[in-house]
């Protein structure tokens, strides 16, 4: 299903039957979605959206879809992806910030993807199990499937509906999701060009994860880039450091990494300035300061 608007954001009461959790009720008809949402008149979110139904997670994901906007003038060219973790939160952030950065810094357009469990609670939202490869009891996370619906499920369904520049793929997560973001470039370092983790969580041993990992077997070509407030928590800062040690002067990681600062940065507050500061390194454009 294709609808132009995010009446699913706007009017989130009124069709809580079609998330996880949500009260039992028909969906509106597609006519309906259309004509009532005030978001069609926002175009620095208005897009796309479908379910995704995951057989490797087990549950629904709510995809909403930002597309650049020269995708329908310029039916042609392929655009980079930048798919978001958090897309609850962040994508009604990150789209429209995506689109300021192409006017004042010239970043190239992106489709912009957000991954939305349609909720903040833990009986919906599962990012403390999909976003972990090891949980706090020490039982496996869901990271290994979360993945796997990444790779063979997601990026397959995108590719098939949208023009996407294979080479310029991005993944981005913040805190628990940039713990995610750094679990991905190790497993599958090729699978993303750009990796960018805003003020990761930290591994039950207290580090980032890959402080301790072997370089991974798989060669990719791209850039891993920590984003790090320097008044992120404590330990999570001290952590990024402690990364940044570890990373300094090896040559035989399948991407550049690097530790980028955000001056008095706190831990979600700026997670903004993270994306500005990852994304533009990720298209060569590094001069600017975070």
């Amino acid at each position: 299903m294709r609808i132009g608007i995010w009446a699913w954001i706007a009017f989130l009461p009124l069709i809580a039957g079609a998330y996880p959790g949500g009260a039992a009720q028909a969906d509106p008809p597609e006519q309906d979605l259309a004509a009532t949402g005030p978001i069609s008149f926002l175009p620095g979110i208005a897009g796309d959206y479908f379910p995704l139904d995951s057989a490797a997670v087990g549950r629904q994901f709510h995809i909403f879809v930002k597309l650049p906007e020269s995708y329908a003038s310029d039916p042609s060219r392929s655009f980079p992806l930048v798919v978001l973790l958090d897309g609850d939160t962040l994508i009604p952030m990150i789209a429209p910030q995506h689109l300021l950065l192409t006017y004042d810094e010239a970043v190239p357009e992106a489709i912009v993807v957000g991954i939305a469990y349609g909720g903040l609670g833990m009986d919906v939202n599962m990012r403390h199990i999909d976003f972990r490869s090891v949980l706090p009891d020490g039982k496996p996370g869901g990271a290994p499937d979360f993945l796997h619906m990444l790779e063979q499920e997601l990026l397959p369904d995108l590719v098939a509906r949208y023009r996407i520049d294979a080479d310029r793929r991005m993944l981005y997560g913040q805190s628990r999701g940039g713990s995610f973001v750094l679990y991905a470039a190790h497993q599958r370092p090729d699978l993303f060009y750009g990796f960018i983790a805003s003020n990761p969580a930290t591994e039950g041993d207290g580090r980032l994860y890959g402080t301790t990992q072997a370089a991974p077997a798989r060669k990719g070509n791209g850039l891993l880039v920590v984003a790090s407030g320097t008044r992120d928590r404590a330990p999570l800062r001290a952590a990024a450091l402690d990364w940044q040690q570890v990373m300094a002067g090896r040559s035989d990681w399948p991407w550049g990494a690097e530790l980028v600062s955000i001056e008095g940065g706190t831990h979600s507050a700026s997670a903004g300035r993270a994306y500005r500061a990852g994304i533009l390194r990720a298209f060569g454009m590094a001069d600017s300061a975070p």
